[in-house]
């Protein structure tokens, strides 16, 4: 049977959805994002030079970004296509360094810290970051979106998670779908 359009009871139209966009709290506004100058942001990246070492012996060499501390634990990845504020903020990657295989990460940047009216956050999964550390192939120093109060590395800053880009999260996926999880530092 041939599908057919469903209509409202009594052959009425329903009436059309609307949209309201309430203005949300924001930290600081988001001109302040866009001004970031992204070249001299990867030059400055450039010269801090990282690497997530496996226990199994391999090393993966990129650039560091968010905090400027050593950590080690064990080594997972994600291949979610959206959402790092909430993957970082899941508690099942508690302790754990996290690579994410999205080719791009950051590029959003990271909201604000609103609750909702039952005190829940209205962006993130938990209460903080619960990585150890984040590994991504590339990082965008420029956060666009509108509710974007700071980029992701000062985020991982401000949680003290250091972050590694460069790196070939393929590769490192692969490594982990066959041999199985591994410590990394």
């Amino acid at each position: 049977a041939p599908l057919r359009r469903a209509h409202a009871p009594f052959g009425r139209r329903p009436a059309p959805m609307a949209l309201v966009f309430a203005p949300t709290s924001r930290a600081e506004p988001i001109a302040a994002l866009a001004e970031v100058d992204e070249f001299a942001a990867w030059q400055a990246a450039a010269s801090n030079p990282a690497e997530l070492r496996l226990r199994t012996g391999e090393v993966y060499k990129g650039w560091s970004f968010g905090a400027n501390v050593s950590t080690a634990g064990e080594v997972v990845f994600s291949t979610g296509m959206v959402g790092y504020p909430e993957s970082l903020t899941d508690p099942s990657f508690a302790g754990q360094i996290l690579v994410m295989t999205f080719p791009l990460v950051g590029n959003y940047g990271v909201p604000g810290d609103d609750t909702d009216v039952y005190g829940l956050s209205k962006y993130f999964e938990g209460e903080r970051i619960y990585p150890v550390a984040v590994v991504v192939a590339e990082y965008s120093f420029c956060a666009s979106h509108f509710a974007a109060t700071r980029t992701l590395a000062k985020w991982l800053e401000e949680h003290n998670v250091p972050g590694i880009f460069g790196v070939d999260t393929r590769s490192i996926t692969k490594l982990l779908r066959t041999r199985g999880s591994t410590l990394g530092a």
